[in-house]
């Protein structure tokens, strides 16, 4: 028996959340409409995101683990907070919720009211919520959710022991099913048979159609696929598959029905880990669509910000073009930037790529040199035609090369299917009233579009003539931070997880990357370094503008007793949108982990 006495808890910043408001109400309760009071006596971490974010997705894979291990006292709430406009349709935070399995409520937040009380700034971001209503921790990013179970763990025993935790069933009511043949498909590829080859990504299988597009001939994939999306056909006649969630490429052949994965290893990339090598060594990132050109593989690494390819005749993968900084910025294949690269088309000189959360179209040649044909950065997208130059997209997510040499844009967000043609750098609109087009496939004079929220393949001829389409434009609906001219501190507030420290064996163990749009935003204080803190100059001739902050820090277990402590990588890109006034603030905190008592 031992009878000393319990550790003490560690003291934590005390600060009373704020309600839960959002005006596109409730998702996955039943019809019921929750308070924060609701969840007194459970620990409640809330859950900042957006169904374009693909570190969002992530987010959500890493929490069903703890969502499943504490579901007696602990509640997840999702707060569902807009980038794009489509995002802030109820309809559509609907359908994303089932499209990725959230199964835990969600508060859809169409006009960031929740996301303004709690001052966040990133998606995703994580709040953590003590029984007793307090704030306790935030977290920016992926790589979290070890950090957030231990802390969990230690509010039971402290809640337990004062009185305050109650256990019990949580307040998810999952929707009814529905009952399509596919549901939310991402993808598709023409066989030589003439049928079509579909990836049903919510049923994590692939699906065989008749050459109408509509007959189901066959379901591939028990327990092979996790959220599938792009297709390529090779030239042995097998199928290569982006198998997205499981973070690996797999071949599918027809003729066989065997399923081989050729590429991934199963884990998720992070930073400082291999970008070359065998292929079923090297870890993968999302990859979300895939194409043959030049002799390869080529593979839009949406996790990464990054396009990689994969070699089957030497069975080897690389990085091929992108620094996994995010962002939209050509030139040559190492210096370029992405951001969430999610569909390829590959035409005789050129790879067309939809970026789909810069709204843009671009390509790389065979030199290596990235290009922008539409789109201008992160935050504006919208719907509008003319010359390329001031055309706007919103996300989309693939792309189809046309025989004339124009391509065919899945302009996701927008419902539409648009059309970029290099020989007049126009933008057209070729049809409408699609629902969440995610790509499409051309079938002789006729082109078939994945309608990924409407679960079908919908078949159109390609209009002689556009549609016409009255122009609309947007900004990201996020308010710009008010600083005051010339120097600005950047703190990005990481503090270690109870019983880890920094990692420090092999050198510096934190990373900050700061640049800005435009470039003239900051005089100095850009580029790269190993301090989570930063004195930045800001230009005196720009009054606007974003800055890009990308941060890294890595956490062990703080044992000395052990030689092999267990380690995590924390991350997160900030995109955060500046007005310079004089009575704006001369300080930018930004939390990776803990909470900002500055």
């Amino acid at each position: 028996m031992n009878d000393a006495a319990p550790a003490p808890a560690p003291r934590r910043a005390r600060v009373r959340a704020p309600e839960l408001i959002g005006k596109g109400g409730w998702i996955n309760t039943g019809g019921k409409d929750l308070k924060l009071a609701d969840f007194r006596g459970r620990t409640l971490i809330l859950d900042f995101w957006t169904f374009c974010c693909i570190n969002c997705l992530h987010v959500l894979d890493e929490l069903r683990e703890l969502e499943e291990k504490h579901r007696d006292t602990t509640v997840i709430i999702g707060v569902h907070s807009p980038k794009f406009a489509h995002e802030a349709e109820h309809r559509a935070v609907v359908d994303a919720v089932e499209r990725y399995e959230v199964h835990h409520p969600v508060l859809d937040d169409p006009e960031l009211a929740t996301w303004k009380q709690y001052a966040v700034r990133a998606w995703p971001t994580l709040v953590v919520i003590d029984p007793e209503g307090y704030v306790v921790a935030q977290h920016a990013g992926e790589g979290h959710a070890h950090a957030i179970e231990r802390l969990v763990e230690q509010l039971e025993v402290e809640h337990e022991a004062k009185g305050t935790l109650r256990r019990g069933d949580g307040p998810y009511v999952p929707p009814e099913p529905v009952a399509t043949d596919l549901r939310f498909p991402g993808k598709a590829v023409r066989l030589p048979s003439g049928r079509f080859l579909v990836s049903d990504s919510t049923r994590h299988q692939l699906v065989e159609l008749e050459a109408d597009g509509e007959t189901v001939v066959r379901r591939i994939g028990d327990g092979d696929f996790r959220e599938p999306q792009g297709l390529a056909l090779l030239p042995s006649g097998k199928v290569v598959v982006a198998d997205t969630v499981n973070h690996a490429l797999r071949t599918f052949d027809p003729g066989t029905g065997v399923i081989e994965r050729v590429a991934g290893t199963g884990r998720q990339w992070w930073q400082g880990a291999p970008t070359s090598g065998p292929a079923l060594e090297v870890d993968l990132s999302s990859p979300w669509d895939v194409a043959w050109w030049q002799g390869r593989v080529w593979i839009a690494m949406a996790g990464v910000h990054q396009l990689w390819t994969y070699d089957p005749e030497s069975g080897t993968v690389e990085v091929a073009a992108g620094t996994t900084n995010e962002g939209l910025v050509d030139g040559t294949a190492a210096e370029a930037w992405f951001a969430q690269p999610s569909g390829l088309a590959a035409a005789e000189d050129r790879l067309w790529i939809a970026d789909s959360e810069t709204s843009a179209l671009r390509w790389i040649g065979t030199d290596g040199i990235v290009h922008t044909a539409v789109g201008t950065g992160l935050f504006d997208f919208g719907h509008r035609d003319g010359a390329a130059g001031q055309a706007l997209l919103q996300h989309p997510l693939g792309v189809t090369a046309l025989p004339d040499g124009s391509v065919a844009v899945s302009d996701t967000y927008n419902h539409a299917l648009r059309r970029y043609d290099p020989a007049s750098d126009e933008v057209t609109t070729l049809a409408t009233d699609l629902r969440e087009p995610s790509g499409a496939v051309l079938d002789g004079e006729e082109i078939v579009v994945v309608e990924s929220a409407r679960h079908r393949l919908t078949r159109l001829r390609l209009p002689e003539e556009a549609v016409r389409v009255e122009a609309v434009a947007h900004r990201t609906r996020r308010a710009a931070t008010e600083v005051a001219p010339g120097t600005l501190r950047l703190d990005v507030v990481f503090q270690a997880p109870e019983g880890q420290k920094l990692d420090t064996r092999y050198g510096p163990s934190t990373r900050l990357l700061v640049s800005s749009t435009p470039p003239e935003l900051l005089a100095g204080g850009e580029g790269a370094g190993t301090d989570l803190f930063r004195e930045l100059e800001l230009g005196p001739s720009v009054t606007e503008g974003v800055l890009h902050v990308s941060a890294m820090a890595a956490s062990c277990d703080d044992d000395p007793a052990n030689p092999y402590p267990a380690c995590h990588v924390h991350q997160q890109d900030w995109g955060v949108p500046v007005r310079v006034t004089r009575d704006g603030v001369a300080r930018l905190p930004l939390v990776l982990a803990g909470m900002d008592d500055a």
